[in-house]
């Protein structure tokens, strides 16, 4: 089946209401609920006093009525009793301001007390519902390193330090790594060493680098304290924790992933955005792809409007529906949202909910309502996977890279990349997964790398491999630029096997102003970027028309091996980029998931052994009609057609095999 339901907070409400909402539940279809995530306070309302009744009552009902719980650790806010008697735990900022109780995840993550209750609360938690006839996963925390990224304090500096001697060994290691000769950093103990804290002009970039994968790893650290006490004591529960927006910064999901056995995300389009939902699925495939394409779990979403925004806009009739049958499309087994029943008073009373303020005679229940007939219907589909013939590759590390300070240009980021580039495949109707760059690559067509500003010599040989045996690569600009130490490349860019497989070398970067662009021979412009480069055996597929660098090369197109790897050395606009993509895709083989796909409707395709179905999202603003080879039915209507009309915001579901 495919689950759905809501985070659920019956502590906010008189138990009167819970009869209601387990009602209430049963007519939306609700089969999953994700229970206690703010409940520390709650169940612990003094230290080492544990009041677990009202959770009891609250996972018998549920169960009563065959609805599954995704038990929190309800360790995500800590109560105000930890901070009061260790004011230690609170998170520091990198100017040195602490941070008070009075929000949520106020705490250290290297804290050893913050830890060690968290501990003690887990270990209550599982031992008391382990066996409980309700409960079908746990929800480890809670939207881990979404407003606590770092935290600078002196504990932190001193797990940092120690994880720096895990990672070096040596003074000497360390230092050639960090570059210290430079402005005279060099350490002679390790004592010296601090998190990269305010400081009177730029920091050193190795050890910012080095402090994003230490707080990715301390906050990971957290999570695995908790999940050890769970597979000891409740060793046939599968645990998850959510995953927070398009692709979170703070945390390498990859490294994240191995500890969990399902990935699940929270993902909040914004709804005044046309394009929301390409920014969405691009998510969406990098979740399904930590887990080799395995489902994956849609956590949190909102019906309508959220709250924490500058303007809050609510989503328009069917958008709800269209946006969580996309995330089923792309690979979710699971669509909850954030929250079952609208909150009272908090920060997120604003936040709309499957039951609102208004109740349960409004358009947005009657549309969950519908929304859980529609899912019942896609019970078939649960289980299969997403079949894709083109790799985006993604890094956390080289992300955090690019984005630290004293580059060529502040303009150039990971995720304006990653879209500039996906948009096109998006539009075309072609499936992409998103891998690492040490990931296995032989199995696709095409492999994208928007940017990998960090690449390794050894990785970036891997590249090399690939197109020499046959693959399709495209390289956009300022990639393969430093090593892992965020070290620069000596003899032109990009490092040398990928150079050698490109058939160019880039000798100066030629970054454009804000707001211009750059004419090319193709008749389009490029925009962000332009750059010196020399062939090494490429052929120009278009060159620079104007400015400082007119009739040089801008994009190249090399035989290398058996296979094809092509360079951009500007970021198209975005027509000429979809013709560039659509002619690069082609040459590689690679075929939409539907030929002669209408413009706005989206087409992905779930398979498994036995089965198959293709989902058809309308994003356009009139009706549309898709045309399939041959008649097939439309599981949420029941309708077999060889055509089917999609609404605007419509969705059809077709089995094909």
């Amino acid at each position: 089946m495919i689950r759905y339901g809501a985070d659920y907070n019956p502590e906010h409400w008189t138990e009167d209401v819970w009869d209601e909402d387990v009602k209430l539940m049963t007519e939306a279809g609700v089969n999953l609920v994700s229970l206690g995530i703010f409940s520390w306070a709650k169940v612990e309302p003094r230290p080492g006093e544990f009041d677990f009744g009202w959770v009891d009552a609250v996972m018998d009902k549920l169960a009563a009525h065959g609805i599954g719980v995704s038990l929190s650790t309800m360790t995500a806010s800590p109560p105000p009793w930890l901070s009061h008697r260790h004011p230690e735990v609170l998170p520091v900022r990198e100017d040195g301001t602490r941070l008070s109780a009075g929000s949520r995840q106020q705490y250290c993550p290297s804290s050893p007390v913050y830890r060690d209750h968290a501990a003690r609360l887990v270990e209550q938690v599982a031992a008391r519902y382990g066996d409980h006839p309700a409960l079908t996963i746990w929800h480890v925390g809670n939207e881990y390193g979404c407003h606590i990224r770092q935290c600078y304090c002196d504990t932190s500096a001193a797990d940092f330090r120690t994880w720096l001697r895990a990672r070096y060994g040596t003074l000497d290691a360390l230092n050639a790594a960090w570059s210290t000769t430079f402005w005279s950093q060099g350490y002679s103990e390790w004592a010296e060493i601090q998190p990269p804290r305010v400081a009177p002009s730029f920091r050193n970039p190795a050890q910012q680098l080095d402090f994003q994968r230490f707080s990715s790893d301390a906050i990971l650290a957290c999570y695995r304290t908790e999940a050890d006490i769970l597979r000891r004591v409740t060793p046939g529960v599968p645990l998850t924790t959510n995953f927070v927006g398009l692709v979170q910064k703070a945390l390498d999901w990859h490294s994240w992933a191995a500890h969990e056995d399902v990935v699940s995300l929270d993902s909040y389009p914004e709804p005044y955005d046309p394009r929301g939902h390409v920014e969405a699925a691009f998510g969406y495939d990098v979740v399904r792809s930590l887990k080799d394409g395995k489902p994956w779990l849609l956590l949190e979403h909102a019906p309508s409007a959220v709250n924490w925004r500058t303007h809050n806009g609510a989503k328009a009739p069917g958008v709800m529906r269209q946006g969580v049958l996309q995330a089923v499309a792309r690979g979710a087994d699971a669509a909850l949202f954030f929250q079952w029943r609208q909150s009272r008073g908090g920060a997120e009373k604003f936040h709309s909910a499957m039951v609102p303020h208004a109740g349960a005679d409004t358009r947005i229940f009657a549309e969950v309502c519908s929304l859980g007939q529609d899912l019942a219907a896609l019970s078939d589909v649960a289980g299969t996977r997403v079949r894709s013939e083109v790799a985006f590759l993604h890094d956390w590390n080289s992300w955090w890279a690019l984005e630290l300070d004293a580059h060529p240009s502040q303009d150039v980021t990971q995720l304006d990349s990653h879209l500039a580039h996906y948009a096109p495949f998006f539009d075309a109707g072609v499936s992409c997964d998103v891998l690492p760059p040490t990931g296995d690559l032989s199995a696709y067509k095409l492999v994208v790398v928007p940017n990998l500003y960090l690449l390794d010599e050894e990785v970036a040989d891997g590249l090399r491999r690939y197109v020499e045996s046959g693959g399709h690569l495209v390289v956009s600009f300022f990639s393969g630029i430093v090593d892992s130490a965020d070290r620069a490349h000596l003899g032109g860019y990009p490092v040398a096997p990928l150079r050698e497989a490109l058939g160019v070398r880039v000798e100066e970067f030629w970054p454009l102003a804000p707001g211009t662009s750059v004419a090319l021979s193709s008749g389009s412009a490029g925009t962000l970027w332009s750059e010196a480069m020399s062939l090494q055996g490429a052929e120009v597929v278009a060159s620079f028309a104007s400015g400082d660098l007119a009739g040089a090369p801008a994009i190249t197109r090399h035989e290398y091996g058996d296979g094809v790897a092509w360079y951009l050395g500007t970021r198209p606009e975005p027509g000429e980029m979809r013709r560039l993509v659509d002619r690069i895709a082609a040459g590689a083989g690679v075929a939409p998931v539907l030929e002669g796909l209408p413009a706005g409707v989206q087409a992905v395709r779930r398979e498994g052994p036995d089965r198959e179905f293709l989902f058809l999202l309308n994003h356009d603003s009139g009706e549309v009609a898709v045309d399939l080879p041959s008649p097939a039915p439309d599981l949420l209507t029941g309708r077999t057609s060889a055509r089917h009309t999609l609404a605007p915001r419509g969705v059809a579901v077709v089995r094909i095999r």
